[in-house]
């Protein structure tokens, strides 16, 4: 099943934690919902416009998923709203260039600079986003 054009939605629940634990990490159809539209108004615009693969270390968690890496408990990973995109593993762009392109360009709720830019957490919301940019150090 694909969430978008360029994104399935086994690339969105993958997680290596998950399957080394037996962690069930389908989303509810809510939760799909809430992908769909990351991948449509956040992803699809980010890989259109770098004209190249993303790769994408985390998407949905389910709730013991997200207990079992440690995330934070208002984790949006956990309603299908968020994604992490690590740009460098294809080298067509930079996460630096990701975060300016989003930040500059694209609707979003949440826009976090992991560790200078190990990757780049985007949130979106359909209603109610608050554009908050945000670096961890």
């Amino acid at each position: 099943m694909k969430l978008s054009d360029n994104l399935t939605l086994a690339e969105a629940i993958k997680s290596n934690t998950a399957i080394r634990k037996g962690i069930d990490n389908t989303p509810t159809p809510e939760h799909l919902h809430n992908m769909e539209m990351v991948a449509l108004n956040i992803f699809e615009p980010i890989r259109d416009n770098f004209m190249t693969p993303l790769y994408v270390s985390s998407m949905y968690r389910s709730e013991a998923l997200n207990k079992a890496v440690k995330g934070s408990k208002t984790s949006q990973h956990c309603k299908g709203q968020a994604i992490d995109i690590d740009a460098d593993i294809y080298g067509g762009c930079t996460n630096k260039e990701i975060f300016e392109f989003v930040r500059d360009n694209l609707d979003f709720d949440q826009l976090i600079n992991e560790y200078n830019y190990s990757w780049v957490h985007i949130s979106y919301k359909v209603h109610g986003n608050r554009k908050q940019v945000i670096e961890v150090k």
